[in-house]
C-alpha cells in the first residue's frame, strides 16, 4: 500500500484545509486570514477575490479585429459553449499563432484569474508539461461582454476552462469543465510523481481508510464512468456508492477537506458558488462517495478512480493512467 503522506505539490496541512474549507468555502465569509496555502500565506489578491478576469474578457473582446471575430466569436446560445473534453481545441486558432502580443498577455491573465493565485503556478506548470505553452491552447467568446450575457471559454489538452461572469444562471464555473496532467509520462507511476492534482485522491483515499468494512463494500465499486465526451458529466438521479449520510461525523469532516482539496486549485467566488449548489441545507448528506476497483494502478489498493456524485453534481476523478477530472455542478 503506498505511503499517504501530506503531498508535497500542496503543502497544505490536514488542519489548515479545514479551516479553509468551513471558513472560505462551507461558510462564505472568505479565506482565514492565516490560512496557509501553496505558495505559503495567503496573499494579498487571494483574499480580494478579484473579478478582472471578466473586465479583461471584455476588454480582449474590443481589441479583436474582424478577421478574429468571425473566427472565434459565437452567439451565446451556441451548442459549442456547453461542450467539454479531455483534449480539443473549440477553434482551430492557436493562441500563440492567432493573437497579437497584447492580446495574449490579456488571454493569460483571465486564465490565472479564474484560479487561486496562490494555487496558480501549479496550474501552469501542468499547462506547459501537457500543452507546451497555453500559447497552443484555443480559445472562443460566446456572447458580447460588457454588454449582455457572455462567456470565454479556453480548451485544450487536459483543459476546459470557462469565465462568465455569473452569465450561466445556476452553473458553478459557468458550466462544465475539465482539468488533468500527465506527468513525466502518459502512464504515470502509482504514486503519479510530480502530478499537480494528485493529491486530490490522495485526500480521497483517506476517506476510504477510515471506513468500516460494510461501508467500504458499498463504497467500492467495479467500473467507472466512461469517458464520453460531455456525456461523461450527465448527472443522475440514481446515485452510486456510500451515502455521506451514513458516515460518522468524523468521516463527514474528512469528505469536506477531500471537497476542500478539490475547491483549493480555484478562485474564491467560483469555490464559494460551487459549495452553494453542492450542499444542502448546510449538510452534504446529498452526496454520494464511489470507489472503483479498475484502474487500481499498481494494484496497490490506493484507488486512482473515484467519484463524489450527487443529483445535481458530479465530481469524477480518473487517475489512470494519468489525471483527468470531469466537473459538473448545478444550482
Amino acid at each position: 500500500m503506498r505511503h499517504q503522506s501530506k503531498p508535497a505539490s500542496a503543502r497544505f496541512s490536514i488542519g489548515e484545509r479545514r479551516t479553509f474549507l468551513k471558513t472560505a468555502v462551507l461558510g462564505g465569509v472568505g479565506l482565514a486570514a492565516g490560512a496557509t496555502l501553496p505558495s505559503g500565506r495567503l496573499s494579498a489578491a487571494a483574499a480580494k477575490a478579484p473579478r478582472d478576469s471578466e473586465t479583461l474578457v471584455a476588454t480582449l473582446y474590443k481589441s479583436l479585429s474582424e478577421e478574429q471575430r468571425k473566427a472565434m466569436t459565437f452567439p451565446f446560445d451556441h451548442p459549442l459553449r456547453s461542450k467539454v473534453d479531455n483534449n480539443w481545441a473549440i477553434t482551430p486558432h492557436k493562441i500563440n499563432r492567432f493573437y497579437t502580443p497584447d492580446q495574449q498577455a490579456m488571454i493569460r491573465e483571465i486564465f490565472e484569474g479564474v484560479h487561486n493565485p496562490d494555487y496558480v503556478d501549479k496550474v501552469m506548470e501542468h499547462m506547459k508539461e501537457d500543452g507546451g505553452s497555453l500559447g497552443n491552447y484555443s480559445i472562443a467568446i460566446f456572447g458580447r461582454p460588457a454588454t449582455g450575457k457572455f462567456e470565454f471559454v479556453l480548451t485544450g489538452r487536459h483543459c476546459t476552462m470557462r469565465c462568465d461572469g455569473d452569465s450561466v444562471e445556476g452553473a458553478a464555473f459557468g458550466g462544465p469543465i475539465f482539468y488533468g496532467h500527465a506527468a513525466r509520462d502518459f502512464y504515470e507511476a502509482p504514486d503519479h510523481p510530480g502530478n499537480v492534482y494528485w493529491f486530490q485522491a490522495k485526500s480521497a483515499n483517506r476517506v476510504f481508510q477510515a471506513l468500516d468494512a460494510k461501508q467500504r463494500q458499498m463504497a467500492l465499486l467495479t467500473d467507472p464512468r466512461k469517458e464520453q465526451q460531455t456525456r461523461t458529466v450527465r448527472l443522475e438521479e440514481e446515485l452510486a456508492g456510500l451515502p455521506v449520510s451514513e458516515m460518522s461525523r468524523d468521516q463527514v469532516e474528512l469528505v469536506e477537506e477531500v471537497l476542500a482539496d478539490l475547491l483549493l486549485p480555484f478562485r474564491r467566488p467560483d469555490a464559494e458558488e460551487a459549495m452553494r449548489y453542492i450542499k444542502k441545507e448546510g449538510k452534504l448528506d446529498g452526496l454520494s462517495l464511489s470507489f472503483y476497483r479498475s484502474g487500481d494502478v499498481g494494484n496497490d489498493g490506493i484507488w486512482d478512480n473515484w467519484q463524489l456524485q450527487g443529483r445535481n453534481m458530479v465530481w469524477y476523478f480518473r487517475g489512470s493512467p494519468h489525471v483527468h477530472v470531469w466537473v459538473n455542478i448545478r444550482a
